[in-house]
């Protein structure tokens, strides 16, 4: 289920218009950051859900961990699926949730099989030509990692100079490395487990890739404690996207708003950094 997470992953990465920054607040655990894609400048009266006499249905798919993925019970969980939960209740309303493949998430959501998307769909202007979707709830940042021995210095442009560094061949990772940071001697790789292996041998000095997958490959046995992230995130929209939010139709955007205020609010009252952290213990960001 991992792997297939980490292929789906790099589906996602696309180029879109440079957007937002995202601030990264300590957690609790100094080892845990917690993202805060919220302008508290953006708060104003809570806004009440459109009353449909039924329950909202949410869509999702179940092979997509940590985001959605099918829990232990055959019933659909993950961060997404959680935290549209928590949405529902803090909204006060009744809600479902069934998983579907993904590929006919938005369709099915244009056929009025459900009324909003909880699934890692990346924020795109042809989305928002035929959807409406709230902020982003999550992004994937790009991240640099290092053997954790013998220590080596944060990655910068000219701290790089002649430093070995792997990336995905084709990746927006590797047309980034060659924008920012043109003195690195990249090393590419078909794909990020030879990549992840070279790193862990010693054969490269750097590793940058997206953050998820790499959070998720510290926290495995097959990196048995050999690295580590360096530096800090990178987020520009042009190369790593705009991440994702809940997508509803064009006309229930009575729901939309309410969903975007209901995000907000998670933020403000914990409930969204403790879903992160169940299920993010090692943090991309």
């Amino acid at each position: 289920m991992i792997e297939k997470f980490r292929v789906i992953i790099a589906a996602v990465l696309f180029l879109s218009p440079a957007g937002q920054q995202v601030r990264a607040d300590p957690a609790p655990s100094e080892s845990v950051r917690i993202p805060n894609f919220w302008n508290p400048r953006a708060r104003g009266e809570r806004i009440e859900a459109p009353q449909t006499g039924r329950p909202v249905r949410f869509l999702t798919d179940d092979e997509f961990p940590p985001l959605h993925f099918a829990g232990p019970d055959g019933a659909p969980t993950g961060f997404a699926v959680e935290l549209a939960r928590a949405v529902c209740e803090r909204l006060a309303i009744t809600c479902t949730v069934q998983a579907r493949r993904f590929d006919t998430l938005l369709d099915a959501l244009n056929e009025r099989q459900g009324d909003v998307v909880a699934a890692a769909i990346p924020l795109t202007p042809t989305l928002r030509e035929k959807f409406l979707a709230t902020r982003p709830y999550f992004r994937w940042p790009a991240r640099f990692a290092a053997r954790t021995s013998p220590p080596l210095p944060p990655p910068s442009p000219e701290g790089l100079a002649g430093r070995s560094v792997g990336v995905i061949a084709g990746s927006a990772h590797a047309a980034y490395l060659r924008a920012f940071f043109p003195k690195a001697q990249t090393k590419e790789f078909t794909d990020l487990a030879a990549a992840e292996g070279a790193l862990k041998r010693g054969e490269t000095e750097y590793l940058f890739a997206d953050g998820v997958n790499l959070a998720l490959w510290f926290g495995g046995q097959e990196a048995a404690g050999c690295c580590a992230f360096t530096g800090g995130d990178y987020l520009e929209n042009r190369y790593f996207g705009e991440g994702i939010g809940l997508v509803t139709r064009q006309e229930d955007a009575g729901l939309a708003r309410a969903l975007d205020d209901a995000l907000q609010r998670l933020w403000d009252d914990g409930k969204y950094a403790e879903l992160y952290l169940r299920f993010f213990p090692v943090s991309p960001f």
